[in-house]
């Protein structure tokens, strides 16, 4: 678990920056989604670097849900009996109680954003727009309702990166007592930035600034 969330924190960083490129216009965004689609060109066919890529985001996502199942089914086996009262972590905080909600949510939220902006199938604009304008359209002001989901679950991912990044740490023998603080003031940041990065271009475009 915490080796396939690395390898998708990592993707999400590179996800977040691109995404970015939208405020520099039209021609800079969509010059770099061809560009992605022209990796390793002309070693490498048209989109075959790209599509290892997807190909191991997708074996990522498989395998850290299969592990997120297979440990809360240990725990089960482990203590079948439930605690007769049961009591909240404080140090752990909100983020821990919605780690298995949340997955469900970001898994929800993952199949309709290939379906919209991939695929194009729930996209106002189908597959007939560019880049560009296929994410204006999505998040133009009369589709409100669409930011808002976006919105939500964007926050859900960050919520559950600040957990899963924090416990990452741990899991892999990186975080000491003395080092935890540090990892866990990492983890707090990395989420923020994220959220805040991944926010910035829905948020722009329903209120008119990217048009």
């Amino acid at each position: 678990m915490a080796v396939t969330g690395g390898i998708l924190v990592l993707f999400l960083i590179a996800h977040a920056f691109g995404n970015l490129k939208v405020f520099l216009g039209p021609a800079e965004f969509d010059g770099y989604a061809s560009w992605l689609r022209t990796i390793g060109e002309p070693a490498l066919p048209r989109r075959w670097f790209l599509s290892l890529l997807e190909i191991g985001l997708t074996v990522s996502v498989v395998l850290h849900v299969w592990s997120a199942v297979t440990l809360a089914r240990a725990a089960r086996r482990a203590r079948p009996v439930r605690y007769a009262v049961r009591r909240r972590s404080r140090a752990h905080g909100y983020a821990v109680h919605t780690m298995r909600y949340g997955g469900v949510v970001i898994a929800l939220f993952l199949i309709w954003h290939l379906l919209d902006l991939t695929f194009g199938a729930v996209n106002p604009l189908g597959g007939n727009g560019t880049p560009y304008t296929a994410v204006v359209a999505d998040f133009a002001p009369g589709r409100w309702y669409v930011t808002v989901f976006y919105v939500a679950a964007v926050v859900m991912v960050g919520l559950h990166l600040r957990h899963g990044i924090r416990s990452a740490f741990q899991t892999l023998g990186l975080a000491s007592r003395r080092s935890y603080a540090a990892y866990d003031l990492l983890a707090a940041v990395v989420s923020i930035v994220l959220v805040a990065g991944f926010l910035a271009v829905p948020i722009a475009v329903t209120f008119g600034w990217v048009k």
